[in-house]
């Protein structure tokens, strides 16, 4: 196989191959790959799309990079024919690549993923995997197609229903606690710009899996080489709903409104849990997918003495631009066309040492309220698959460690959130609390209030009545809100990183620390606060107890997330015979 990295084609030829989907792309990759390695195009027997990434340095000259996998006859002799036009001799491979004009061809062996050899020891009962967020909902899905018939608990409703939940809280304030932005089948992603992006190295083939297994049930396949892949909330939840059909397809069981209230531990091992405080599955072998905003399924665990302990995450608002704004910064130009409504990723570093951070970058997207609990209020961002909304969301988040919790309980941080999530409630009386970024940064600043320092503030809009500033943003909610004082929401050291982060990513993006900007409190389920002890062969001290994904600390989004269920998944049958269960 030939590797080609850093092939550029100018944007506007890559958006009309691709208004004839995949198949014109690649057709385009297939011709500029042949003329770079001066071959015929009949040649190249096989091409693999591995990566697309968008070079904007230049813009409003926009360039397209990609990676290329070929597969062509005779190709130790190619690239011995490549060495020798450049000048260089010797065995292919000899140098790390070989550069023609720019693009660097190199010889490279596929990363194949392989799900492990089943093992021998036989199950007494299925596997039980609680949650179907990612992680359980990916663990759950592998070990069903290799012949495991794996019973997945959810708390929540399925995706149809759960749908219907948020909806009806967003429209009218009634939260039901189980089925909600943060409960239910998909968990907290599915309500969000369902990216699928990951820093997560991937030399085991597993991230590709993963795209390639949404991609098999209902995900478009440009995202198995999009540098940053979405779906977006619609997508997401017709592929969730797939999987959880292939899952009983398979022989494997979802059973919904389940939410497991005690485990059975017996001799150090377990033996079984308990569901809804009344119904008992005996099981030895259970995975704990339960996702970041499992506080009773914490505690819970706390008590039976399950060895875990508190977590650094972040905490902070969501900020509102123009998308437009976000456009003109990154293409050069307001309106992004066939580009899609462009992101950003900052970070910055506070003076007390504080990282801040955006997080959860949702383009043409929304703020919503992604409450789970009645009289605490948290929030979230989410972007259908179009990403047309007027305003771009990102959480501007400032980092927190258990010296900030002022406790060292291991669910000291989740104490934490509650805290915050209490006060944000309060606020403005169960809707989403917002204010304007010129009024929060003079009330940081000055130690005062919003009310000591801004006496008339307009009831409908937030506007300072006596200021002069052009204000354009206007909020992009799912879910009511309501203008509120969020100076004093996060602790005061908090705040104030808050604000130097502003300021530093006002430098990198004009405009974006505008003081009509809008804040909206509080983002606080950015991760979990708990991380679950498990050790080498991924279970906890107990027997058959198996932390995985988000909630029990081992990820940070979809991609992540599923990626560990799938660990897990593997470890389990590298030591378990399939076998069909009633």
């Amino acid at each position: 196989m030939i590797r080609i990295n850093q092939l550029k084609l100018k944007s506007e030829e890559v958006h009309e191959a691709k208004r004839r989907g995949t198949p014109g792309l690649r057709e385009l990759l297939k011709t500029r790959a042949a003329a770079v390695l001066r071959v015929p195009r009949e040649s190249i027997l096989g091409l693999d799309i591995c990566r697309e990434s968008l070079d904007a340095r230049k813009k409003p000259d926009l360039f397209y990079s990609y990676t290329l996998e070929l597969y062509l006859e005779r190709e130790d002799k190619l690239l011995q024919k490549l060495r020798a036009r450049q000048g260089k001799r010797g065995k292919p491979g000899a140098e790390p690549f070989i550069n023609m004009g720019g693009v660097q061809i190199a010889s490279a062996e596929p990363t194949v993923y392989r799900f492990p050899q089943s093992g021998s020891q036989e199950l007494q009962h299925p596997i039980v995997i609680v949650g179907t967020g990612p992680a359980g909902l990916f663990c759950g899905y592998f070990l069903a197609l290799h012949g495991y018939c794996p019973i997945l608990l959810e708390r929540g409703k399925c995706v149809e229903e759960r749908e219907q939940d948020v909806k009806l809280f967003w429209e009218t304030g009634v939260l039901e606690p189980n089925s909600n932005v943060q409960f239910g089948e998909g968990g907290a992603g599915t309500f969000s710009d369902g990216k699928l992006n990951t820093l997560v190295k991937d030399k085991n083939g597993r991230n590709r899996a993963v795209l390639q297994a949404f991609v098999d049930c209902g995900a478009k396949e440009e995202i198995l080489y999009e540098a940053k892949p979405h779906l977006g909330t619609d997508v997401l939840c017709r592929v969730v709903r797939r999987m959880r059909e292939k899952i009983l397809e398979q022989g494997g069981q979802v059973r919904f409104e389940s939410q497991v209230t005690d485990v059975d531990i017996r001799d150090g091992s377990v033996r079984g849990v308990e569901i809804n405080h009344e119904n008992y599955l005996p099981c030895e072998q259970l995975v704990l997918a339960v996702g970041h905003s499992a506080r009773d399924t914490f505690e819970m665990l706390f008590q039976k003495q399950i060895p875990m302990e508190a977590k650094s995450f972040a905490v902070g608002f969501r900020v509102e631009h123009p998308q437009e704004l976000i456009n003109r910064s990154q293409y050069g130009m307001a309106d992004a066309g066939a580009f899609g409504a462009a992101a950003y990723k900052l970070t910055a570093q506070a003076e007390d040492g504080r990282g801040v951070y955006s997080f959860c970058m949702c383009p043409g997207g929304y703020v919503v309220n992604a409450s789970s609990e009645r009289g605490r209020l948290a929030i979230n961002g989410m972007s259908y698959s179009g990403r047309n909304g007027k305003n771009a969301n990102s959480a501007v988040i400032v980092a927190v460690t258990p010296e900030d919790y002022g406790s060292e309980d291991a669910l000291a941080g989740v104490e934490f959130q509650k805290k915050l999530e209490e006060r944000a409630f309060l606020l403005a009386k169960g809707k989403i609390p917002m204010q304007r970024y010129g009024v929060f940064k003079a009330c940081v600043e000055q130690g005062k209030t919003q009310e000591e320092l801004f006496p008339v503030i307009e009831v409908d809009t937030g506007m300072v009545l006596e200021d002069n500033a052009n204000y354009e943003v206007f909020p992009e909610h799912k879910g009511a809100g309501a203008w509120a004082d969020l100076s004093g929401l996060l602790p005061y050291a908090c705040s104030r990183a808050f604000v130097q982060g502003m300021e530093r990513f006002g430098r990198q993006i004009q405009g974006f620390n505008r003081p009509d900007v809008i804040l909206s409190g509080v983002e606080s389920r950015t991760s979990s606060p708990v991380r679950i002890h498990r050790d080498e062969t991924l279970q906890s001290r107990v027997r058959g107890l198996y932390p995985c994904g988000e909630g029990a600390g081992y990820a940070g989004g979809i991609t992540s997330a599923a990626m560990d269920g799938l660990l897990v998944a593997e470890r389990l049958a590298s030591v378990y015979a399939p076998q069909k269960m009633e």
